[in-house]
């Protein structure tokens, strides 16, 4: 895990709340001050962490290295979709998300998958 987080750069993050108290800013903000591009991807909110939101990953222009996934374990093979969809490398379910319809499915596609683990504590271990 530490070469694919030592040689991506842009991140979209899938549910970044813009409440500094939530887990998915605290996460996303550390990611972003150490110097990762991050894309909030929610449609609830205009921007975060200074960034413009988009509604979805197909919104996002250029490619994208990590989708890091805040959302409810349910809602995994939706979004699972929509990454096998677009130009992205890595698809990460934060510690407590995972689902095995998802994760098959994304495997089956020859995709990197990682669910249930934090990036944040990763990329720690990294440096």
């Amino acid at each position: 895990m530490g070469q694919m987080l030592k040689k991506s750069k842009r991140i979209a993050v899938v549910g970044l709340s813009n409440n500094p108290e939530r887990t998915s800013y605290m996460v996303s903000k550390a990611m972003q001050d150490s110097g990762y591009e991050i894309i909030p991807v929610n449609p609830a909110v205009s921007e975060v962490l200074g960034v413009k939101a988009v509604k979805a990953l197909k919104d996002i222009e250029g490619h994208i290295d990590i989708v890091n996934v805040f959302r409810r374990s349910e809602f995994l093979p939706e979004i699972a979709k929509e990454f096998a969809e677009i130009d992205a490398d890595i698809f990460w379910a934060q510690l407590g998300v995972e689902n095995e319809e998802a994760y098959n499915f994304l495997k089956e596609k020859g995709y990197t998958v990682i669910m249930d683990r934090c990036i944040k504590v990763e990329h720690a271990l990294t440096k």
